[in-house]
């Protein structure tokens, strides 16, 4: 897997189920920005696929 296509796939993601995700929005508003980061990172599952392409990237970076 190229750099570009990993950073390509994260941007794509981001786009698609991030950007404006209504459960990040009420998860802000009713606990915190940080709650709702720790929910994106740790239950999510768009959170799970951008952390395996980040672990994908820093493989590529080595």
């Amino acid at each position: 897997m190229k750099k570009t296509t990993v950073i390509s796939e994260i941007d794509e993601l981001l786009d698609m189920y991030c950007e404006g995700c209504l459960v990040k929005k009420h998860l802000t508003e009713e606990r915190g920005k940080t709650e709702a980061h720790k929910f994106c990172i740790r239950e999510c599952t768009v959170g799970d696929q951008l952390r395996f392409l980040g672990s994908e990237m820093n493989k590529l970076m080595k």
